[in-house]
């Protein structure tokens, strides 16, 4: 099959540092490509995965993230350089979905990576009518658009490759943006109720960012709460390793929680509050712990650091393996193509 992949326009895929949708589509990009397929990556041009590429894209433009002209220029540039070339299109945009300029007959599908609060809703509804669509959890879908859905595939990540940690570095850690949704305020809260040490590692790019380090967090740091900026690659998965657990407790109805299977696959168990995904994919008791209250969550904390960490590592290569997401794309994918075909 030759599969495309359309990235959106502000990260580089793989990405240097935070970057959950970059993450992914680096991961099935690899994947279809051992799997025997051919694919073909509209991404940004200073990406360096290595399957082909479509020349011709912009480098990345992190400063424009969430300018719909800079994505549907992109997009654009995306479908005409596909044309002709792809069996099938896997878009990874907002914008592209929506995009009535795609070659006709052409099979898209598109997932969906954000909540689907009333206005992504409509645009997901929209888009539904000729593209097939994909959530990440069932809790994406669980209020509405579960009836457009044709398939809910969590995400993945090639768990082979992460060292499996020993937990052993004495800390709590949190990763994830600097924003009040993420819950790194309730998580130094948390570790302080506990008497842990924490250390956060968080994407810190934009204004609002930056301006809620400045206002809210950077005065709660001290000498047990230590602020390392954004890590990547192999220093985010030594953080996490060395980490007793980490610390999700998220503010709001996320989709799906890529750190959460991170930090799994290095056999640390996750402490978080039972919010969108984050149920689907800790399992109470085994893989970390959910809570709600801030003092629960610090009697867990404390806990997890006696769970198994192989077996924490086992859910990860059991429910979360980039091959177990690869496989269940391409079978969606085979039942498209073969529709298509049968026109």
């Amino acid at each position: 099959m030759r599969i495309g992949l359309i990235a959106g326009p502000w990260y580089p895929i793989p990405p240097a540092g935070y970057g959950g949708i970059e993450l992914v589509v680096d991961a099935l990009a690899r994947g279809f490509s051992r799997a025997g397929h051919e694919v073909l990556l509209a991404a940004t041009a200073d990406s360096t995965c290595p399957v082909d590429r479509l020349p011709g894209m912009r480098s990345s433009e992190p400063d424009l993230v969430g300018f719909t002209s800079s994505e549907l220029s992109h997009v654009i540039n995306a479908y005409a350089g596909m044309d002709g070339t792809v069996d099938l299109v896997h878009d990874h945009t907002l914008a592209g979905p929506l995009y009535r300029g795609r070659p006709e007959g052409l099979p898209v599908v598109t997932t969906i990576h954000s909540e689907l609060t009333p206005s992504f809703a409509a645009v997901y509804g929209a888009a539904a009518r000729d593209t097939t669509l994909i959530a990440i959890s069932k809790s994406q879908v669980s209020s509405v658009l579960a009836d457009r859905v044709a398939a809910v595939i969590p995400h993945g990540m090639e768990v082979a490759a992460v060292p499996v940690g020993h937990g052993q570095g004495g800390y709590a850690c949190f990763l994830g943006r600097m924003c009040p949704d993420k819950g790194v305020v309730e998580a130094i809260q948390v570790a302080q109720l506990a008497g842990v040490p924490l250390r956060i590692a968080a994407k810190m790019r934009e204004p609002a960012e930056m301006q809620y380090y400045h206002d809210v967090v950077g005065p709660l740091e001290g000498p047990d709460v230590e602020f390392l900026g954004e890590v990547g690659g192999a220093e985010k998965y030594k953080l996490l390793g060395e980490a007793i657990a980490l610390l999700n407790p998220i503010q709001w109805m996320e989709p799906f929680g890529l750190v959460m299977i991170e930090a799994m696959a290095t056999g640390t168990p996750v402490v978080a509050t039972p919010l969108g995904s984050a149920p689907e994919i800790v399992d109470d008791g085994l893989s970390g712990y959910l809570a709600e209250a801030p003092e629960d969550l610090a009697r867990l904390l404390v806990r997890a650091a006696d769970l198994d960490r192989r077996t924490v590592r086992t859910q990860a290569e059991e429910r979360f393996s980039t091959e177990r997401m690869v496989d269940a794309h391409l079978a969606l994918y085979a039942r498209l193509t073969a529709v298509t075909s049968a026109r």
